[in-house]
């Protein structure tokens, strides 16, 4: 019981901070750097990267794309350089897709461990401050709208799963992820669509139901990809900064994964539109 208070708490006061920053711009982009610089912390130690570079360049595209793209948009070159990092970020994505079903252990050859805390890491969290500030407007909806769909997602699968769970979905990575926790996750994430669409009045409920579904797919891969990265460590959690939950990393890898995808779909809409 008190083990289920502590993990009650602290999960609380992760979601209480994340949605109460998104009402203010600025403490919406100090919170999500924030949270990026101690995933990399985490992630960096799951892959024993003992550097600072891999800080510096988080520093460099997070404060770039934040100083461009809230306060100087109207510089040439800066939405090219946003869709370049798109197309690179989604490229090692779907590498690490390929790593996930193709090798027994993700290679993490020296340029390879850089190329991941790049684009698969620091670009996610370039990605939530862009589509939290889509279009050189703030849009803290958006992103939490990602947030709460993750979260639908996951706690559904997770009930499903442990009721009703029989073929595993990805027994060497995750023995405890079901395909009917997987399926009853992305069928109340599209459900709860429905209702994102009518209370948050940002996008259809037709765009929304997509969300769900990419977030969904997307989201449940980056769990797996961020597991086997942890088996590969040797380690349960990323971190304890959550008593109760584990690394921060550890609630955040769903949303560090479909962040980019989400993006590339709202670049679609706009030019559909």
């Amino acid at each position: 019981m008190k083990e289920l208070a502590i993990r009650a708490f602290s999960g609380a006061i992760y979601v209480l901070l994340l949605i109460g920053s998104l009402y203010f711009q600025q403490a919406s982009v100090v919170l999500i750097a924030f949270f990026g610089i101690i995933s990399l912390v985490e992630f960096s130690q799951l892959i024993k990267l003992k550097s600072f570079i891999q800080y510096l360049i988080f520093g460099i595209i997070y404060g770039g794309f934040w100083y461009f793209n809230l306060y100087n948009s109207t510089v040439i070159g800066i939405d090219e350089a946003i869709q370049i990092l798109l197309v690179l970020t989604i490229f090692v994505n779907l590498i690490l897709i390929k790593d996930l079903f193709a090798s027994k252990k993700i290679p993490l050859f020296e340029s390879k461990r850089y190329i991941a805390t790049t684009f698969y890491l620091s670009s996610g969290f370039v990605f939530m401050l862009l589509i939290a500030n889509y279009q050189n407007a703030f849009t803290p909806l958006l992103l939490l709208g990602g947030f709460i769909l993750i979260w639908i997602n996951d706690s559904a699968a997770y009930l499903v799963g442990k009721n009703f769970g029989k073929q595993k979905l990805f027994p060497s990575i995750s023995p405890k992820k079901t395909v009917e926790g997987f399926l009853g996750g992305l069928f109340f994430a599209c459900v709860s669509s429905y209702f994102i669409a009518t209370y948050t009045e940002t996008l259809g409920f037709t765009q929304w139901l997509i969300l769900a579904i990419i977030v969904s797919v997307m989201g449940t891969f980056g769990d797996l990809i961020e597991s086997k990265f942890k088996r590969q460590a040797g380690v349960k959690d990323s971190g304890s900064i959550m008593p109760g939950h584990g690394g921060l990393l550890d609630r955040l890898d769903s949303i560090i994964f479909a962040a980019p995808f989400i993006y590339l779909f709202l670049r679609i809409l706009s030019y559909v539109s």
